[in-house]
């Protein structure tokens, strides 16, 4: 079970790769460590916060994927009808692009922490992009 530390907006958090739900997903996202970037206010879905990632693709196809994640779930979209991204529930919240409703693969989930994640939310919401490291714990 691999734990992951999760810094954004002042806030920190410990989340819990789902590798056997999501192999492949963690494999690509494990390569992407440490990952440093900005999380801004999603723009359909709800509430949430993602990073974009335009034209690139990982080489993923579709597992444990939803279009309803729960606070403290992350979800990575490979890309397709609309771009790659990656997005963090922090309320309710339904995966969606200007296309229409989306299905993102659930690889991540916030396992300590999660009292503080609506207020950081709301702080994207707010005051704007905010700093992302996620690394190994």
């Amino acid at each position: 079970m691999t734990k992951l530390k999760i810094k954004a907006g002042g806030y920190e958090f410990v989340g819990t790769l789902l590798e056997e739900a999501a192999p492949e997903t963690c494999k690509v996202f494990k390569k992407m460590l440490p990952l440093k970037e900005k999380f801004i206010h999603v723009r359909w879905s709800g509430q949430g916060m993602w990073i974009p990632y335009g034209e690139t693709r990982l080489g993923l196809d579709y597992e444990n994927h939803t279009s309803h994640p729960a606070k403290g779930e992350f979800l990575l979209y490979p890309g397709g009808i609309s771009e790659m991204e990656i997005i963090l529930a922090y309320g309710r919240c339904l995966f969606a692009s200007q296309v229409g409703q989306l299905a993102g693969n659930h690889f991540l989930t916030i396992t300590e922490g999660l009292e503080n994640l609506d207020k950081l939310g709301e702080k994207v919401l707010w005051e704007g992009a905010q700093e992302l490291e996620i690394d190994y714990l």
